[in-house]
């Protein structure tokens, strides 16, 4: 009778230890090309850039964040030898342009320079804003921040803040503010809010869009940054009200801030940061946060500090997404503090 059970043939002894070769072998190929992709990362990042860079801007020209963009690329243009094009995609809140960083090729050729509004306002202001502010990037480094400047036209009747509330709320729904970015829009949402007053949000594409109309009288006041705003003030065009931050700005030293002027607890500000796609590779996010670190240092970048008003801050990519965090949680909790519901 034959046994319906197998016994396993064991292996001759050459046979294991070839195998045993054949899988040391293979081992060994596997760490060996693991092991060379840091070199040929870093090779990369030796090369790079090796074609012009792309800095993509989600506001339009003239705006802080491209006044910015411009001063930065002209530095590294000048450190790498490469043509730094500036593309400015306005509208939708700094959607469309940080959409399309997010799908761009992940080779650190394509930078947004991007803003609290696209990295930490949006998705409170969104039902859908068609990007990951996490997942979809790789932070690069944080480049500046400061306040902004409450202005009006200086034909208009109100001359300090006090004034301003005063005829708000006796005509409540009759003044107008204008926005161009989730930074002014979350500020005149909280000037609303804490001054107890009622007046109609405007929205536009961006900035210099809104005061341009604001100037041209289409719209009553506006919460914007200094960059913006203090070349019409300085130009007798607007008259500041207020300034945003605790502290006075350095450029507007006469503006009381907005508390000071009555309105209690009042504080706003916005920062610049800078972003490459998901996936690319770290010597190459290195180098770009070298190449931006030294380019916020520049005679360039200086110019834009000292007339702007804003104030240099570069940090690492560890800090910036530490920092975008934490700033996700306040702009949620002040645009619900806004009441302002998602669209």
């Amino acid at each position: 009778m034959t046994d319906a059970t197998h016994t396993p043939t064991r292996r001759p002894a050459t046979a294991r230890r070839h195998l045993l070769h054949t899988a040391v072998r293979t081992g060994l190929t596997l760490a060996l090309g693991s092991t060379a992709l840091l070199p040929a990362a870093q090779a990369q990042a030796t090369r790079f850039p090796d074609k012009p860079i792309t800095f993509v801007v989600p506001f339009a020209a003239a705006s802080a964040t491209d006044q910015l963009a411009r001063a930065l690329g002209q530095a590294v243009s000048e450190a790498t030898k490469q043509p730094v094009v500036i593309d400015n995609k306005a509208g939708a809140s700094g959607m469309l342009a940080t959409q399309a960083v997010a799908r761009a090729p992940a080779d650190g050729h394509t930078v947004l320079i991007a803003t609290n509004t696209t990295h930490a306002a949006n998705e409170h202001l969104f039902r859908k804003i068609g990007y990951d502010p996490v997942k979809d990037f790789a932070p690069i480094t944080t480049l500046a921040r400061g306040g902004q400047v409450l202005v009006v036209r200086t034909d208009a009747p109100w001359r300090s803040v006090a004034e301003l509330v005063a005829a708000a709320r006796k005509a409540p729904g009759k003044l107008s503010f204008a926005s161009g970015s989730a930074s002014s829009r979350v500020a005149g949402e909280q000037f609303k809010d804490l001054s107890a007053t009622d007046i109609l949000h405007v929205p536009y594409k961006s900035n210099p869009q809104a005061l341009t109309d604001l100037i041209g009288g289409q719209v009553d006041l506006m919460i914007t940054d200094t960059a913006t705003g203090v070349p019409h003030i300085k130009a007798g065009k607007l008259r500041a009200l207020g300034y945003s931050t605790h502290k006075r700005s350095p450029l507007l030293p006469d503006v009381p801030t907005i508390e000071e002027a009555g309105v209690k607890g009042y504080e706003m500000s916005y920062w610049f940061a800078a972003y490459a796609p998901a996936g690319t590779p770290q010597p190459v996010v290195a180098r770009l946060n070298e190449l931006l670190q030294a380019a916020v240092k520049s005679a360039s970048a200086k110019a834009f500090f000292e007339s702007g008003g804003a104030e240099a801050w570069a940090g690492g990519p560890a800090e910036l997404a530490k920092f975008q965090a934490a700033e996700t949680q306040r702009w949620g909790r002040m645009i619900k503090a806004a009441g302002i519901e998602p669209e």
